[in-house]
């Protein structure tokens, strides 16, 4: 019974938060929490501790990863190119606009953090003012913090 329950006359007898036939599915929903609060970012299920995401752009272990949305690095861009390079269109309104996260400049592309960790995370690369590409990644923790990682 998956250590979750009690097998009797080759049945198993789920203990509490467990069920199946061998106890192996699991009721707590605890894991499928995204990072907003909503159980699978709102975009899936949660069975048996793991998020089915229903809408197919978004994926990950809570439904809060999407690869085609016009998402993170766009609506971000602005804000870290000032923060790190002190230009852009938000330049002037920076200090109002665009302290919603923590922000570490890295000395080259390979010291940004990769995928692989438990937060899940974007990977940028945008054109600036001056059209020179420059690369960061967005990511937020399991306390709702953004983290931002900029290349100097």
């Amino acid at each position: 019974c998956s250590g979750n329950g009690i097998c009797k006359c080759r049945v198993c007898e789920c203990f509490p938060n467990f069920t199946g036939s061998a106890c192996d599915c699991s009721l707590d929903t605890s894991p499928c929490m995204a990072s907003n609060g909503q159980i699978c970012n709102g975009r899936g299920t949660c069975e048996c501790g793991t998020c089915n995401c229903t809408d197919p752009k978004f994926q990950g272990p809570t439904c809060e990863m999407c690869q085609t949305c016009l998402g993170v690095c766009a609506e971000h861009k602005d804000c870290v190119q000032c923060r790190a390079f002190n230009k852009g269109e938000k330049k002037e309104t920076c200090s109002q606009e665009c302290m919603h996260f923590n922000m570490t400049q890295v000395e080259s592309r390979d010291k940004l953090p990769q995928p692989g960790q438990p937060d899940p995370l974007s990977h940028c690369k945008e054109k600036d003012v001056d059209d020179c590409w420059f690369y960061f990644t967005y990511s937020v923790n399991s306390n709702g913090e953004a983290n931002v990682h900029v290349v100097e």
